[in-house]
């Protein structure tokens, strides 16, 4: 899905449900780092929807054991969403994030809770755009030189510190 093309007025839809008592920033949160996403990487549509899940460890972990095969919960997983299988053709897909593991890795990384979910946010939703990390050190190369690129971005815009 990398070859899509970059919307002058692109319109995005943020649907959090957050599943955690963690108190969570609104979908705008969210919304202003996916503009400055795609303002970096090209879309196929001009209106993208994104479904955005928060949860704690333990429900990541079954959606992970479920889906990947791996029993432990995780920072965040990426599900694309199939156009020609999807009743909504703007749904590009759903990321899942755990608030549990986000917390702990901006306290390990003495970072704020805030600039970690963004981070993780930026990881899920190029990997739903269809770049991967884990294909090769090339891949891997140009993801996460763009995920810090876009992140620094973001703190530049005041979104998130």
């Amino acid at each position: 899905m990398r070859n899509m093309r970059r919307g002058l007025a692109m319109e995005i839809s943020v649907l959090l449900d957050n599943k955690t008592d963690e108190d969570l920033f609104s979908g705008d949160f969210f919304e202003d780092i996916s503009k400055i996403l795609f303002d970096n990487v090209k879309a196929e549509n001009d209106f993208i929807e994104i479904s955005l899940l928060i949860l704690d460890d333990a429900k990541i972990r079954e959606i992970n054991r479920l889906y990947r095969g791996i029993d432990k919960p995780t920072d965040v997983l990426s599900f694309p969403m199939n156009p020609e299988e999807s009743a909504a053709k703007y749904m590009i897909g759903d990321v899942v994030i755990s608030a549990d593991k986000a917390k702990k890795q901006a306290e390990d990384a003495d970072i704020s809770f805030e600039r970690e979910l963004a981070y993780l946010y930026i990881h899920g939703l190029l990997h739903l755009l269809g770049y991967d990390h884990e294909l090769s050190e090339a891949e891997e190369k140009i993801m996460f030189d763009l995920q810090e690129n876009i992140l620094t971005q973001v703190i530049e815009a005041g979104i998130c510190t």
